[in-house]
């Protein structure tokens, strides 16, 4: 099973925005940081589940992930399979599309004391773009 810790932040929202993702998996650690321009924060948190859908796709396929992040709304939204909000409505059909690569998809919600890998990560990927500009 794939241990896998997601993080979206925004500078603002919305804001200059980042995806942190941490993986674990067979005693290793990956790191993933992506730079994702102006959105919410709650965008954001769907983003990086995504980036870590596709990053999966390609290093882990065909395996059971077990996903974490500290957004309960973003949880809820997928655990429920539902949301009435027309901006989250196209994310979550992009993670349904994604999750149905592998045997099981899991995602629980975790506090944000235990997601500090996976928040670095997506505040460094703001500051490159803060950087670039």
């Amino acid at each position: 099973m794939i241990e896998v810790y997601t993080d979206g932040a925004s500078s603002g929202n919305p804001g200059l925005s980042g995806a942190g993702i941490y993986i674990k998996a067979s005693g290793k650690h990956y790191e993933y940081s992506f730079p994702l321009g102006e959105m919410t924060n709650h965008e954001a948190e769907f983003h990086a589940i995504i980036k870590a859908l596709e990053v999966c796709q390609e290093v882990f396929p065909n395996e059971i992930l077990s996903f974490r992040s500290d957004s309960q709304t973003v949880v809820n939204v997928i655990e429920n399979d539902f949301t009435k909000n027309k901006t989250f409505l196209p994310l979550l059909e992009k993670i349904r599309d994604e999750s149905r690569n592998f045997p099981y998809f899991f995602i629980k919600w975790i506090p944000e004391k235990e997601n500090n890998h996976a928040d670095k990560l997506a505040r460094k990927a703001i500051q490159v773009q803060r950087n670039n500009t």
